[in-house]
């Protein structure tokens, strides 16, 4: 079983969609980056996701918004089994996304 996630163009696409998302909690060391990347690519996102030294993890999403909302409101607030979620702030932003979704270095 092939499990490629293919992310195709469609004509009809709704706007792009682009936030920045600051999530708190047990949230480094605990597979939190790695399982962002996984969950992003799943839902076709591009962007990038990195540790910040303050012990949080910020990351950009941009894509079809309800794949974005998806992202931040659903899996963003539970993250991966370990971790613990205590706060997410998320705000609109025009950064350039980049291609395909990435990890940075901490920041």
């Amino acid at each position: 079983m092939n499990s490629t996630i293919s992310c195709t163009a469609n004509p009809s696409m709704p706007p792009i969609k682009t936030v920045r998302v600051v999530i708190k909690g047990r949230v480094q060391g605990v597979f939190f980056r790695d399982w962002t990347i996984h969950n992003a690519r799943e839902l076709c996102l591009k962007g990038w996701v990195r540790n910040r030294r303050d012990g949080s993890v910020e990351a950009v999403f941009s894509g079809e918004p309800t794949a974005v909302d998806e992202m931040v409101d659903k899996r963003c607030r539970v993250g991966p089994p370990a971790a613990m979620v205590t706060g997410l702030n998320s705000f609109p932003s025009d950064d350039d996304p980049g291609e395909g979704f990435q990890r940075k270095p901490t920041a």
